[in-house]
């Protein structure tokens, strides 16, 4: 089975670049499952067809599902959804804020990408293929495997029992309800469900990541941006996709300094992400609706290759053996000394970049040993690792 994964900044056109991809599976004959993980859902209106909160036959061998984000919320958030509620409104929050606070940001984007685990186990599929959110929220929804798994190991089980042991004095003591075991059940399936999806997101043979952009120099930056943080977190990217680019034959003079903008900006995204396949596909003369004109986008972009391949064989992180010492390396394009930051602390070794910050948890090999040295070289981080 193969997951797809496209994102990109809002407006590049990561829909019509997903649904075209999709059509070219179905007709290559795998059986293809294209879904939105996008609140602002648009596939059906790509496809110029209607599309439920189930999987919705689109032509043969393609299914499409724009994910209803309040059933999900409803199904698997529920009993801490009316605790966090019950909790504000016993501090005198309104009813209605209450409910809306008791929503974490992100958690329908989460619900949505937690189903590609579920249809992983079913086998219903060959190929699924995702329309992320734009980057930002992508790169929130792609961290939280290692935000919860954080609280799980550090806080989670030590409440549990703190909770536990003093809800008997509930009533005496405290003024706010305290979470019963339903609720730590309900958050304790979620990470690993989570952790799951994790896994077969950051397998390089089920899961790729391929970044949309247009030749423009917001959007290069944003995408750039978003390729060291993939990498931060161990995902991996195995293409590039230029779109909206100006084809050889506009010769109007209204768009010659446009042209010539583009064509700085695609000689600059050749130099960003060398290592990475680059496929280029035009602006075209009317709106990509309908299966005609994503079946035409789909060849323009792939041509006679197969969408599923795997385009490159990047790996963001790796151990190696060199003498006596083992070296961590952090593949972090386009990144400079100065914006790392490293810290351990215990088995994890925290890394910042920027203004993004990943624990990783250290594998057992590294974990007994201490950190003797870092170095950034050709936008690889290398941590070298000796006994103490």
């Amino acid at each position: 089975m193969r997951v797809l994964l496209y994102t990109g900044k809002g407006g590049v056109g990561k829909t019509s670049v997903s649904a075209a991809t999709a059509l070219k599976c179905a007709e290559l004959g795998y059986r293809t499952l294209v879904m939105s993980t996008d609140p602002a859902h648009s596939l059906a209106d790509s496809f110029a067809l209607p599309i439920k909160s189930e999987p919705t036959p689109l032509t043969e061998n393609l299914w499409g599902l724009e994910i209803d984000p309040f059933r999900e919320i409803e199904e698997n958030w529920a009993t801490v959804k009316d605790y966090l509620s019950t909790l504000f409104a016993s501090q005198g929050v309104d009813d209605i804020v209450a409910e809306e606070l008791s929503i974490l940001p992100g958690m329908d984007e989460l619900f949505s990408l937690l189903k590609i685990r579920q249809f992983y186990e079913k086998e219903a599929y060959d190929v699924i293929v995702v329309d992320c959110a734009p980057t930002g929220a992508t790169l929130r929804l792609l961290h939280f495997p290692d935000m919860i798994g954080w609280y799980m190991r550090r806080l989670f089980h030590v409440e549990r029992k703190v909770v536990g042991t003093i809800r008997r004095f509930t009533d005496e003591i405290f003024s706010v309800p305290l979470p019963g075991d339903e609720v730590y059940d309900t958050v304790e399936r979620l990470y690993k469900r989570v952790s799951d999806m994790k896994a077969v997101l950051a397998d390089p043979k089920i899961t790729s990541i391929r970044l949309v952009l247009n030749p423009e120099k917001m959007v290069i930056e944003e995408t750039r941006r978003a390729y060291t943080y993939l990498n931060l977190f161990g995902f991996v990217c195995d293409a590039v996709i230029a779109n909206k680019v100006l084809p050889e034959e506009v010769t109007d003079e209204y768009f010659a300094e446009w042209k010539a903008s583009q064509q700085r900006y695609l000689e600059e995204v050749e130099a960003s992400f060398g290592s990475l396949p680059i496929f280029k596909v035009r602006l075209y003369e009317r709106e990509v609706v309908g299966i005609d004109a994503l079946r035409q986008m789909a060849n323009d972009i792939y041509g006679d290759r197969d969408p599923t391949e795997r385009f490159a064989d990047s790996k963001p992180m790796r151990i190696v053996k060199r003498g006596k010492d083992y070296w961590l390396e952090l593949h972090l394009p386009f990144t400079e000394k100065g914006e790392i930051q490293l810290m351990r602390k215990g088995d994890e070794l925290i890394i910042r970049v920027g203004t993004i910050k990943r624990h990783l948890v250290l594998p057992h090999i590294l974990a007994k040993q201490e950190p003797k040295g870092a170095k950034l070289e050709n936008g690889i981080l290398q941590v070298r690792f000796g006994m103490p």
